[in-house]
């Protein structure tokens, strides 16, 4: 199959397009590298340096993909805060545009990331299903929320197929550690290099860690296969707390380092799990990296670990 995969310099898409080079795809990443770094392209993919908010026609036409994997976005919840227009910009007309290149050129299928962890706002249940009342707290989440319906208008009107995997907060190997996105790359790399860490708010606060392995498996997965389209967590339905996930990783490590903490964060939920039973299901796919594991993996990355 010929897949363009958005974002695919960035952390979580060099990881889909590896998994689908290895599946014997043919592939090609589109990424402005604002965030993305070319290095991360894998080798064998054809490589163009663009703006999804061109809708990319010009990608479209040369490479005639068969699906597209959409997962270039505006990704840091207190920038979309700061600039929600610039949020919308991106993640939802960048969105459209892509949408309306997929129609225009016959793309068959849409794999777009989406987020778990933002969509349903402060939740009412543990872990939430996708039927779980869905209130963002943040522009980020409002966008990806968008973006969805967006999504289901354009398999009613065209019969674009599509799945929206709303993950977990993912972390592993190439996540950046400089930005605000990323809490366990942050850890990571303030540990390796023995700086001390901040944590916002009580650090009692509590995410779904889903490593990025896994994650690049449920895109393989709904790519290669025939679920009915919709939405579909890609979460462990597992809470750990910030402070846990600190404590974790500085065991892993070695050091002796305590964080600081600072003031909570405005837009920040105070929990967050996902419950995976739906892509279970239908994808066949389950969460096969244990947090410690993982977490292990990703202080080896950022040489927090000999």
């Amino acid at each position: 199959m010929r897949v363009l995969v958005t974002g695919g310099a960035g952390f979580i898409g060099s990881h889909v397009a590896d998994r689908l080079l290895e599946h014997g795809h043919e592939l090609a990443v589109v990424d402005d590298l604002s965030t993305g770094q070319r290095e991360n392209v894998p080798e064998g993919a054809h490589f163009y340096e663009r703006d999804v908010r061109s809708g990319c026609r010009e990608v479209f036409e040369e490479f005639r993909p068969q699906a597209l994997c959409h997962q270039a976005a505006q990704m840091d919840v207190r920038r979309s805060v700061a600039e929600p227009a610039f949020d919308a910009d991106v993640n939802v007309l960048g969105t459209i545009r892509l949408l309306e290149s997929c129609v225009s050129y016959g793309v068959g299928k849409v794999v777009f990331a989406s987020t778990g962890g933002a969509v349903y706002g402060e939740q009412e249940e543990f872990p939430a299903a996708e039927e779980h009342p869905q209130y963002p707290l943040s522009p980020y989440g409002v966008s990806k929320l968008a973006a969805e319906r967006y999504l289901y208008y354009y398999h009613l009107q065209h019969g674009l197929s599509y799945a929206a995997l709303r993950y977990a907060n993912v972390y592993g190997p190439r996540q950046d550690p400089h930005g605000e996105a990323g809490v366990v790359a942050i850890f990571c790399g303030n540990l390796a290099a023995g700086r001390v860490s901040r944590i916002n708010g009580t650090g009692e606060q509590t995410r779904d860690y889903v490593y990025v392995g896994d994650v690049a498996r449920a895109n393989a997965l709904a790519l290669e296969g025939e679920p009915p389209s919709g939405a579909y967590n890609i979460g462990t339905a597992r809470e750990t707390g910030v402070n846990e996930l600190y404590e974790t990783l500085r065991q892993l490590c070695g050091r002796e380092l305590a964080p600081e903490y600072g003031p909570a964060k405005p837009g920040e939920q105070l929990r967050s799990s996902v419950s995976p039973q739906r892509a279970a299901r239908t994808l066949g796919w389950k969460p096969e990296t244990g947090l410690a594991e993982g977490l292990d993996e990703t202080l080896r990355y950022f040489g927090g670990v000999t």
